[in-house]
């Protein structure tokens, strides 16, 4: 009996013992992969900075093919071929052939005529005197350097001689910038050299130098502030036309303001831009400069905006959705992007999840290059016709990939990424005036973050809040296929002379007579 009961109690400790140490296996086996996922997420990181340093910037992956340009014959075949293992076709390269540059026809010409001697104008076989029967002409261009001139502004003085009481002097038109020695044309020479060229100032007083000319640097600064003070007028109107339009887009970039209260010269402030989608007849691109990211500055700058806001995954833009009831669009772009960075470091030369949810979004961007042109109700109804069954298949796709994909990883986060702005990406299905991306908007604040390579920042608010006017009028007149310089010169010399909003809404760039 005793027996019994020794047996029973060793084998009730022999199976605590066995109980304890699968618990201490299973725990083990979870460190072990959690060490594995940690591992694999360092090694993503490593190749994700090597790419960063040492590879191509573009999006376009070498191990993508013709990913995101494939030419397709059939739009049925290329909308509708998505399945559980999308396939990528890669196009056959071409060679084109470069056009020759063209000279436009309304450029001066200066005509250089080579002509033959005299003594050459016989026939040297009977002696006939030749006539001339055409012309070779080669055309070649040429550039004149800049160069400087003075404006004398000479105002006349008139007195009466009988009661030698009344002096009259004749008027002029005001400057933009009231006894300075800077004419409308030479600011608008400095703020596109600066804010299209990206070329700093300090560079531009380099430049005058060597045409003789000495200007400091800091009075150049001056200039542009005055300037963004003087074309505040026209950005109010600018901003009114732009929240009547039903999408706008908005991002924003990093800018470091070295002079701010209450904040170190090495922190962030930040660059917010808005801009009217591409089909809108009168395009507008705006920046603001705020000293942080908060949600209160889209808040601010949108006002009472009722329409639809396209941006991308950053929250802070939600707080101005809620409160204006907006619509908001997610970016496919920088869905996209994700991927693409997941797929730089996966396996060289194997398939993964990555090319798969490419295909599908690359069959996405196919069908709105194939209707691009087209009006909103068609293009709604081949959204609903085409896009809406690849979304569908891409859906069932993320809902069966996300539980087996470690949550920190490059594909991880690409999964989590289009869990999370679902409802914002697919909301550009419902109307066909939406965009399917917010690139509009990235494109338009690409010209800031290369000139900000150059000057690197700026050295107060005031500076900054110049900045912004300078390049939102310098972008809309590029929107607007207008040459900057005309523009800018006109606008510096129409503007103080304005004494009406009917004036200033004159000078608006879509104004058919802007420019004389």
């Amino acid at each position: 009996m005793n027996t019994a009961v020794k047996l029973t109690e060793e084998v009730q400790q022999l199976q605590g013992l066995l109980a304890v140490k699968a618990q201490q296996i299973v725990t083990q086996n979870q460190q072990l992969s959690a060490k594995n996922d940690r591992i694999k997420h360092l090694e993503e990181l490593l190749l994700s900075y090597r790419h960063k340093q040492f590879d191509a910037s573009s999006e376009a992956n070498p191990h993508q093919g013709g990913l995101f340009n494939e030419p397709e014959d059939n739009l049925q075949e290329a909308v509708l071929r998505a399945d559980d293992t999308p396939s990528v076709t890669v196009a056959r390269h071409q060679r084109k052939a470069r056009p020759r540059v063209s000279i436009p026809d309304d450029l001066p010409r200066e005509e250089i005529v080579h002509d033959l001697p005299d003594s050459e104008k016989v026939c040297p076989h009977d002696g006939t005197a030749l006539t001339c029967i055409g012309e070779d002409i080669h055309e070649q261009l040429d550039i004149v350097p800049a160069k400087i001139k003075v404006l004398r502004h000479i105002r006349k003085k008139y007195a009466c001689p009988c009661c030698e009481q009344y002096l009259v002097t004749a008027s002029k038109p005001k400057q933009p910038i009231e006894k300075s020695i800077a004419a409308p044309g030479l600011l608008a020479h400095v703020v596109v050299s600066k804010y299209a060229d990206a070329l700093p100032l300090y560079r531009q007083t380099q430049m005058f130098k060597r045409l003789g000319i000495e200007l400091d640097r800091t009075n150049l600064a001056n200039w542009m502030i005055a300037c963004g003070t003087l074309i505040q007028p026209l950005i109010n109107l600018l901003q009114d036309k732009l929240h009547e339009q039903p999408v706008v887009h908005m991002d924003e970039t990093p800018l470091q303001v070295l002079n701010e209260p209450a904040k170190t010269a090495q922190s962030q402030s930040y660059m917010w831009v808005q801009a009217s989608t591409h089909a809108n007849p009168c395009p507008v691109v705006l920046f603001h400069y705020a000293p942080t990211r908060r949600q209160t500055v889209p808040i601010e700058q949108l006002g009472d905006y009722r329409g639809v806001l396209m941006v991308d995954g950053y929250e802070g833009y939600q707080g101005v959705c809620t409160q204006n009831s907006l619509t908001r669009l997610g970016c496919w772009a920088h869905a996209r992007r994700k991927f693409i960075e997941a797929q730089r470091v996966q396996p060289k030369g194997k398939t993964g999840k990555a090319d798969q949810a490419l295909a599908f979004i690359q069959k996405l961007y196919a069908l709105e290059r194939k209707i691009k042109d087209d009006p909103p109700d068609k293009r709604y109804h081949a959204r609903q016709q085409h896009a809406k069954p690849i979304i569908d298949k891409l859906q069932q796709w993320l809902d069966k990939s996300r539980p087996h994909v470690p949550p920190k990883t490059a594909m991880g986060k690409a999964l989590g990424y289009l869990h999370k702005q679902w409802p914002r990406l697919t909301a550009y299905l419902d109307n066909g005036e939406y965009p399917i991306d917010n690139n509009r908007a990235e494109n338009a604040i690409r010209p800031f973050v290369i000139g900000r390579k150059n000057w690197l920042f700026s050295a107060s608010q005031k500076g900054a809040r110049a900045s912004a006017n300078l390049y939102s009028l310098i972008e809309t007149a590029k929107a607007n296929g207008l040459e900057p310089y005309g523009y800018l010169k006109t606008l510096f010399t129409q503007l103080p002379n304005a004494n009406s909003v009917a004036d200033i809404e004159a000078l608006l760039p879509w104004r058919d007579d802007v420019i004389k």
